[in-house]
């Protein structure tokens, strides 16, 4: 194993997180292979947080969709259905789980402000200062046809409204004064006079008056997460998260460019740049060899791109249905439809598919590839590829250079997806250093070692500084 000399690592002291993504609104999780378990089967997620609480990961995450997505009336068709309610699920999990933070994706375009504050506060408390909220953004009109108040929210607008949303959810939140309550039968009175303060708020999207119901957790607040990429998703996040996601996992230049620009625009926002943890999306595939761990990524990705996957894939860039057509044939020889999106399909709309295509056409002619190949070939490239040693190794690199904090990972089968990750790699970045050997705290801003709550900070508790 190579080792770096201290000084010439920015931080030396730095630790690996990890947290587990339970998806199922995808297809980078595979279901139709025998050696998958159910997506459903409340089993099975509780397989996955005792696997990752036993590896010392921060968080369990649970994906969530309002809405089975579609295309033209047809299903997609590895979107499953059955799932429970993300926060109803993620209280159950705090039952048979002891450490393990415990993370809920919840929609801000299409839910209302007192309710989800109210229940993400009472899985705070049910899980004694586990909780964390994804704060999510929609950007599809098939959603909204679901709600009361329907509609599509431009990109900006929707940003406007989960911080209007986030700023209602905190006020609720700290409507309670700690020692509320009495403690004591031999009281006067149950609660303190004013330790419950009104919250009166009047603003574009939300008028709220009411007394919380809830006092705060052990750890103050749900911890924020947020996962936009966007400048404006960027600039909210600096404004407003505690841990950030991003789509900047795979290459280490790129991932410590979107980490300087994150940091950038913390300092701007008045917050200390350590004050944000950076958790990409990953994938991580491990082999006792790297040949080995090569050819269990070629498994994968037939098993991810089926070929109803690839021709939908095709389908959503050409603007045409492609259902009849034979995946391992070759590319279509039509051209695409350039649609406008009216936010019917989300962002799965390519704004100029023509561009796309002609480079689908040339690269898929150079390597001999059919559709389901050049799909698999020129589609999103995720993941971390490698042995335990091998990976640990570059882990360790990126988080001691400051290009992630750790990663959010998403398992490929569900539920032993971890197994390999916490038996074969987690020991080997012990090994170095680079990751915990035992939970040292009991909530989630405990692990991610974070600051209190923004709005429980004085102006020089937003200047100090910690340590990872």
């Amino acid at each position: 194993m190579t080792r770096t000399d201290p000084l010439d690592v920015p931080r030396p002291d730095a630790r690996l997180h990890f947290g587990v993504f339970f998806q199922g609104v995808n297809h980078w999780t595979i279901w139709s292979d025998p050696a998958s378990g159910s997506q459903i089967d409340p089993a099975s997620f509780r397989q996955v947080a005792r696997t990752a609480e036993r590896g010392l990961f921060d968080a369990f995450f649970l994906g969530e969709g309002l809405r089975l997505r579609e295309v033209d009336g047809r299903i997609h068709d590895l979107d499953v259905a059955g799932r429970p309610d993300a926060l109803t699920q993620l209280a159950a999990l705090a039952a048979v789980t002891d450490r393990i933070g415990l993370v809920s994706t919840s929609n801000t375009t299409y839910n209302e402000a007192p309710d989800l504050a109210r229940r993400l506060s009472g899985l705070d408390l049910l899980s004694e200062g586990r909780a964390g909220w994804n704060v999510v953004t929609t950007d599809n009109a098939w959603t909204g046809e679901n709600f009361r108040r329907g509609g599509y929210l431009d990109h900006a607008d929707r940003y406007t409204r989960a911080e209007e949303f986030l700023t209602v959810a905190r006020a609720l939140w700290d409507g309670w004064k700690d020692g509320a309550t009495s403690g004591s039968p031999g009281a006067s009175t149950w609660a303190a006079p004013g330790a419950v303060r009104q919250v009166r708020h009047q603003g574009r999207q939300f008028d709220v008056d009411l007394a919380p119901t809830l006092p705060r957790s052990a750890q103050g607040h749900p911890v924020i997460f947020q996962a936009g990429d966007s400048a404006e998703g960027r600039d909210f996040a600096a404004r407003n998260a505690d841990v950030i996601f991003s789509a900047h996992g795979n290459e280490f230049d790129d991932a410590l460019a979107f980490a300087e620009d994150v940091r950038g625009r913390l300092v701007a926002a008045g917050r200390p740049e350590d004050d944000l943890r950076i958790l990409p999306g990953t994938e991580i595939i491990i082999g006792a060899t790297e040949e080995e761990a090569l050819e269990k990524k070629r498994w994968i990705r037939l098993q991810q791109v089926t070929p109803a996957t690839a021709l939908g894939i095709a389908g959503l860039l050409w603007n045409r249905d492609f259902s009849d057509r034979d995946a391992d044939g070759p590319l279509p020889k039509e051209d695409p439809v350039v649609a406008e999106n009216d936010g019917s399909f989300g962002a799965r709309r390519i704004a100029d598919p023509r561009k796309v295509v002609a480079e689908w056409r040339e690269k898929a002619e150079a390597g001999g590839w059919s559709l389901r190949e050049t799909v698999i070939a020129l589609g999103p490239q995720r993941g971390h590829v490698g042995t335990p040693a091998g990976l640990a190794d570059r882990f360790a690199h990126w988080v001691r250079h400051g290009a992630v904090d750790g990663f959010n990972v998403t398992p490929y089968l569900i539920p032993d997806g971890l197994d390999d990750i916490v038996d074969l790699l987690v020991p080997e970045l012990q090994e170095r250093g680079v990751y915990r050997t035992e939970y040292t705290g009991t909530t989630l801003r405990d692990h991610l070692n974070l600051r209190e709550p923004l709005t429980h900070r004085s102006s020089a508790d937003h200047r100090s500084e910690i340590t990872r």
